[in-house]
């Protein structure tokens, strides 16, 4: 079993109890936007891209007990796995700096096999999968889906991120926000349809919605 086959395993293991959008299917639709970028990026690692999209989520704060512990686990079987210190500290680099509740303050520098990840974990977070995704998330965590009370927060931190809001602020608040922050050229193209079709989705929304006053 090759080293990429050996991850899979890894993540199918320590995800498969997820209800929050980062299961697995998550996982492979990142790996496999990744594999996507990677073809128009063609001075990135492809082994380290595609090792740090399956891993993304495996250390993840919000998903996980102990990041310390996890991260401990995680250098230990990457070891056993024959990576070697360089590439595990470059993995590390990677799904350490990626997500967005880190780089809400200042932006972080990532590698450019980072800036793919990344681009294929927030390709996953917006469009049809998206929208998705977001009541799923917040169904799991007792979220309102809306509230004529409670505006969109310009979120200044990461404490601010954390606090509960309603479905719909989260379009507001990260999801419309996604596009622009996008790396690659490939993943700038993509993320423009998808930021439209969740516009278009949000004035359906609120047409509706106001249908009933």
């Amino acid at each position: 079993m090759n080293k990429i086959n050996l991850i899979s395993k890894y993540v199918k293991n320590k995800l498969a109890k997820d209800k929050t959008g980062h299961s697995m299917d998550h996982v492979e639709r990142v790996v496999k936007m990744a594999k996507k970028i990677l073809l128009s990026e063609p001075k990135a690692n492809p082994q380290i891209t595609i090792a740090a999209a399956y891993l993304h989520d495996v250390i993840d704060e919000k998903l996980v007990d102990n990041v310390t512990v996890e991260s401990l686990r995680l250098k230990l079987y990457l070891t056993d796995c024959q990576f070697d210190e360089n590439e595990v500290d470059a993995i590390f680099n990677i799904i350490d700096n990626m997500s967005f509740s880190k780089n809400i303050e200042f932006k972080n520098h990532l590698s450019l096999e980072g800036q793919i990840v990344q681009d294929a974990d927030r390709l996953d977070a917006i469009g049809a999968i998206g929208i998705a995704r977001a009541f799923y998330y917040g169904g799991h965590f007792g979220e309102t889906i809306y509230s004529e009370n409670q505006s969109p927060r310009t979120l200044l931190n990461k404490q601010q991120y954390r606090e509960r809001s309603t479905v719909i602020n989260h379009f507001y608040e990260k999801l419309l926000k996604i596009p622009s922050q996008m790396n690659t050229k490939a993943a700038i193209e993509i993320a423009a349809h998808r930021k439209t079709y969740m516009q278009n989705f949000l004035n359906e929304f609120k047409s509706e919605y106001d249908m009933q006053k």
